[in-house]
């Protein structure tokens, strides 16, 4: 296992995907930021036209604790999209570039290849929220916004956190389908398929019931007037990763790797 981990975490560092996720990130924690420099005057948002409208209609509070559930909802959505594409590049690459065979020639079980795929994606998934908070809680400062309270700010710090969690835990299937499908094809249907459902189901009021749609209803990115996720919701989430999980790993243990 710590042979197999090192060599995905190698991988990883030598790679664009951290540069590129964690851009992705930085761009939309600014964003979020830049909606809660406009919200926090009103004449202001009136003479930034579009841009103004736009900042207006995400319902936010220039406040601590809107900002920070904004941030949340673009963990929702962001990070099922970064996650889902992390996860697809993490178990696609080797059928992609053909070399699944080298891989599994290393005095290494199968399982523990899964396992250090997974433990390589979830700690990125950590890391990306913990820079979302940290560059959150710089912004919210320099923009001086009120309502800061230890409570406040520990309370959105841990929603982000959860949310990214659960955001993670989705995109175990999107890691099964990238491995039985060879490659990133697949994979990146799956993704952009849930996605689109998650928002879908959510606008329709049935999102509790949907676990691609359970962290942005956690976020509250569906509005006020949708109702939080369930311990249904949250046990559906739970079943999805430990299925995904289980699945991916039966399916390289079995699967025929020398095709």
């Amino acid at each position: 296992m710590r042979e197999a981990l090192w060599a995905e975490l190698l991988k990883v560092r030598r790679s664009r995907l951290p540069a590129l996720t964690a851009a992705a990130f930085t761009l939309a924690t600014g964003v979020c930021g830049l909606f809660m420099f406009i919200l926090a005057d009103p004449g202001r948002a009136r003479t930034l036209g579009m841009l103004g409208d736009k900042a207006q209609l995400t319902g936010a509070s220039a406040d601590w604790p809107g900002y920070l559930a904004l941030l949340a909802q673009a963990v929702a959505v962001g990070g099922l999209l970064i996650y889902g594409m992390t996860a697809v590049w993490l178990f696609g690459r080797e059928f992609s570039d053909r070399t699944a065979k080298d891989l599994l020639a290393l005095p290494t079980s199968r399982t523990a290849v899964v396992a250090a795929k997974f433990t390589a994606l979830a700690g990125w998934s950590l890391l990306l929220a913990l820079q979302v908070i940290a560059l959150g809680l710089l912004i919210g400062a320099l923009l001086g916004l009120p309502g800061a309270s230890v409570p406040v700010l520990a309370a959105g710090a841990g929603r982000i956190l959860l949310v990214a969690a659960l955001t993670c835990a989705l995109t175990t299937p999107f890691a099964l389908a990238a491995s039985a499908g060879r490659g990133y094809l697949a994979a990146v249907g799956t993704l952009f398929a849930a996605l689109f459902a998650a928002q879908v189901i959510a606008a329709l009021g049935y999102g509790a019931s949907f676990p691609w749609s359970v962290p942005g209803l956690l976020a509250s990115i569906a509005g006020p007037g949708q109702d939080a996720p369930g311990p249904v919701g949250y046990l559906l989430v739970a079943v999805v990763g430990g299925a995904g999980t289980l699945a991916t790993a039966i399916w390289w243990q079995r699967a025929d790797h020398t095709r």
